[in-house]
């Protein structure tokens, strides 16, 4: 990819203004290699929803609920990777002091009523939060939890439509359908955190985060984290 000479922005830069920055070749390496994987992961999980909500459309309701049953495994192996990745960044930035531009979250981008929900505490508490660090590791946990919270509901639903045993399955297609509309946004919304954070992350802590946030996609989704918890990170160079 093509760079243009790097200087650090200062603390007043915007959000918009780090999208656009043009990265040094090594961070931007990091960045496309990232993007690239969790894009990968999307693409699975999107193409093969779309073809079971697709199949439900047409009325091949049997079809459906048997393409349904395996999603809860495509929408781990984006979910997980995406929970690893914003852990991975808070981590890092607590650890190492790094204090990224941050935008709140907006509950228009989201159609899940808890998702809106978490938008708008969000939106509210960067408000009251004093200082662009604590905005940043807040905007980095609410999105972590979210991802999470979204690929568990959606483990449910999508196994009990799979299984047949579901109770209200018209409402349970647009919570699946809502559910994946929600993790793309949050997708989204975790590739601009990646970007503003590699902006400010110094050239002496890219190699650290490098590896670790390489391991940690790349990592099986069979230990999927079930809630927060304190990742080992590097000693401090």
């Amino acid at each position: 990819m093509r760079v243009r000479a790097y200087t650090l922005p200062s603390r007043f830069s915007s959000v918009q203004e780090d999208w656009s920055a043009w990265l040094p070749a090594a961070k931007g390496e990091v960045f496309e290699s990232c993007v690239h994987q969790l894009e990968l992961f999307y693409k699975m999980f999107s193409v093969s929803l779309n073809e079971a909500l697709e199949l439900r459309r047409t009325g091949k309701s049997g079809h459906s609920c048997r393409a349904i049953f395996v999603m809860p495994g495509l929408c781990a192996r984006l979910a997980v990777p995406l929970e690893r990745m914003l852990h991975t960044l808070g981590e890092h930035a607590k650890h190492f002091g790094i204090v990224p531009n941050t935008a709140p979250l907006d509950a228009s981008n989201f159609r899940g009523a808890r998702e809106q929900h978490t938008a708008r505490m969000s939106d509210l508490l960067s408000h009251v939060l004093l200082t662009q660090r604590s905005q940043f590791l807040h905007k980095i946990e609410t999105l972590e939890e979210m991802v999470l919270s979204i690929r568990k509901e959606f483990d449910e639903v999508a196994s009990d439509l799979g299984s047949g045993v579901s109770e209200e399955p018209s409402a349970d297609w647009r919570t699946i359908d809502d559910a994946h509309f929600d993790l793309n946004t949050c997708l989204r919304e975790a590739i601009v955190v990646l970007k503003s954070f590699l902006v400010v992350l110094p050239n002496d802590q890219l190699s650290v985060f490098q590896k670790s946030i390489t391991a940690h996609l790349l990592a099986s989704n069979d230990a999927a984290p079930a809630g927060r918890r304190r990742m080992v990170l590097i000693e401090r160079q």
